[in-house]
This record gives structure tokens, C-alpha cells and sequence, in this order.
């Protein structure tokens, strides 16, 4: 039985080096992009790409290891990509489903932390409000992941940044054109962006912006890097010099009585055609999915030779591996 009563103490990022960062890891959780070190990054991309490569070369690393993943919201590509990514690596994953404990409401979470602790080496947690898994992670003494929150979808930027990487070689001054809702994929996006030295320009309508709190923090990140991060109601103005245009759904899960509205403020947001030709003519499309195909995006774009949305999907499985990995095997 594993002995949850003491958390493992986490180094300073300022600790990692290049030398040590495939023995050291800075943080135990990952609960959005704030926690990670642009070097984190670095490394993680290094080791996603070996995992990619030679798959074969990483089976059995985690043998002995097991995920839990406490869902509730439903989910295809971060369940599946979990789960196949621990099999492949040697370990296994256990999918707790919504109807099956809900948080709070069986038994309070700080409870459900403490015993799952117990049982698993790692924890992914899919849930609505953001607080839910940083009060497990309080009380978790394993590493804890956000598979997604309303606020942050972490391990979706890591698969975004990975694809612009494998598709330019690079993502320092890499333009990136972000078209759509502010939402939690562009909270992390703008996060990850910042951190790895990339640009990103966003255009939404006017009242959907990222909050405050979240665009000061950047602000300070970009005075680091050099990133240049700006936002304008103008898609035309964002995907200008754009390498990669992305977009999401106008309506995720929780906002479909907003629906009507929403659609009608973003219909001028469309991922089409008309858009597409003003980029430049070697940029790529990125959806992280699912795809309301007509609305946010039309099928002609997604289908086109330029989108790269099934790669990005494929490489939330090789990202993911290297995170729990690293997590999982980390010496604090």
C-alpha cells in the first residue's frame, strides 16, 4: 500500500538544467502551463519525440505503474490517449466515470485524493470548475493532471506546441493565429505560447475575451521570452503572418443555453475559405476537437491539405506519455 502521508518536497525550477532535466522534474502536478519551465518544455518535446520515433524503445518503462482518471465531463481523446499511453509504456489506467463518482457528492474530495493516493502513482483529472482538482492536488501526495477544466486544458497546448514544432522545426517567433472564444484552450495556449518564445495573436468578439488576472501573467512572461501576444476582434488582422491557425468550438460543454447567442456573436469567426486565403499560403489549420463542422470551421478547411488537426490529435498520445512519465518517474 502506498504511503500518502508525506508529499515528495519539489526543487526550484532554477535547479534544472539541461544536464539533469531528464532526472530532475521541478514540479509533482500539472495543472495548467503556469507550473512548467520553458526548459521543462523543451525537455518534454525532446522525449515525445523519441516516444513518437521508436515507441518501442519506451515499452515497459512504467510496468508496475498505474493512472487513475477521475472523469466528469466525457472525453474520447484525452481518455483514449491516457490510457493507450500507459499501456504502451507497460503500466495500466483505470477510468472513473462520471456517473460513477461524481466529486463531492458520495464523499467529499479531500477523502477521494487521500485514498486514491493509495492505489495509483499518478492521477488525471476531467472536471468543471478549476478549484476541483487544485483541492485534490492539495491533497494528493501523487502527481495530478488536468485533463481539462473550464478555466485550463493544459495537455491539449502541450499536443498544440508539440505539432507546430514537428511541423516548422521551431516554435520560437513562431506566429500563431487564434480565431474564436476565449476560452480555456486559449488560456493555456496563450500560456504555452509565451513560455517557448512563440507569437500568438487572438481574435475574438468583443466580450469574450481572456480575463485580466490571466493576460497580466502573460505580460509578465512575455517581458522574459520576447513573445508577442495581442488581441483584436479582427481575424483578418490575426492570421496576417500566422504559421498555424487555430480554432475551437463556440459552444463547449456547460454553455448550450448559451448556444443561440454564442453563435450569432462568432458566425464573422468562421474557420473558412475566405480566412484561409489571406494567410500565408505555407501556414497550417489546428482544431483541437471536437469540430462542429459548419460552425466554428467548415468541412473544405478541415479537409484540405493544409490542416494538420488529426496529427495534433495523434500527438496528444506521444506529449501525454512523456508528461506522465516524467511525472511518474521524477526525482525531487
Amino acid at each position: 500500500m502506498k504511503d500518502s502521508s508525506k508529499k515528495k518536497a519539489s526543487l526550484p525550477a532554477k535547479s534544472i538544467s539541461k544536464k539533469s532535466t531528464a532526472k530532475l522534474w521541478a514540479f509533482k502536478d500539472f495543472l495548467s502551463m503556469k507550473e512548467i519551465s520553458s526548459q521543462e518544455l523543451s525537455a518534454l518535446f525532446v522525449l515525445a519525440e523519441k516516444m513518437k520515433k521508436n515507441p518501442e524503445v519506451f515499452y515497459g518503462k512504467l510496468k508496475g505503474h498505474s493512472l487513475v482518471m477521475l472523469f466528469q465531463k466525457p472525453s474520447m481523446r484525452t481518455r483514449v490517449s491516457f490510457e493507450v499511453g500507459m499501456q504502451e509504456l507497460g503500466g495500466c489506467a483505470v477510468y472513473m466515470a462520471p456517473q460513477e463518482h461524481p466529486l463531492g457528492e458520495r464523499e467529499s474530495l479531500k477523502d477521494i485524493a487521500r485514498v486514491l493516493c493509495r492505489y495509483a502513482d499518478a492521477a488525471v483529472i476531467r472536471t468543471y470548475a478549476h478549484s476541483e482538482i487544485e483541492d485534490f492536488a492539495r491533497n494528493a501526495s501523487i502527481p495530478v493532471i488536468n485533463g481539462l477544466s473550464d478555466s485550463y486544458h493544459p495537455c491539449q497546448t502541450l499536443a498544440d506546441l508539440f505539432t507546430i514544432r514537428e511541423k516548422f522545426r521551431t516554435l520560437d517567433k513562431i506566429n500563431i493565429a487564434y480565431i474564436g472564444d476565449g476560452n480555456n484552450v486559449l488560456n493555456s495556449l496563450l500560456y504555452g505560447a509565451a513560455k517557448v518564445g512563440a507569437n500568438l495573436s487572438a481574435a475574438l468578439p468583443k466580450g469574450y475575451e481572456p480575463s485580466e488576472e490571466i493576460l497580466k501573467d502573460i505580460k509578465l512572461i512575455t517581458k522574459e521570452t520576447g513573445s508577442k501576444i495581442n488581441l483584436s476582434n479582427n481575424p483578418f488582422t490575426a492570421i496576417k503572418n500566422a504559421h498555424a491557425v487555430y480554432t475551437d468550438v463556440w459552444v463547449s460543454m456547460g454553455q448550450e443555453k448559451q448556444r443561440e447567442q454564442r453563435l450569432r456573436d462568432f458566425q464573422p469567426f468562421q474557420v473558412n475559405s475566405a480566412i484561409l486565403s489571406k494567410a500565408p499560403k505555407d501556414s497550417i489549420v489546428m482544431h483541437c476537437l471536437p469540430a462542429h463542422r459548419g460552425e466554428e470551421i467548415t468541412d473544405e478547411v478541415i479537409e484540405s491539405p493544409r490542416s494538420a488537426i488529426f496529427d495534433q490529435a495523434e500527438n496528444r498520445l506521444h506529449t501525454q506519455k512523456a508528461l506522465i512519465y516524467y511525472l511518474m518517474t521524477a526525482k525531487r
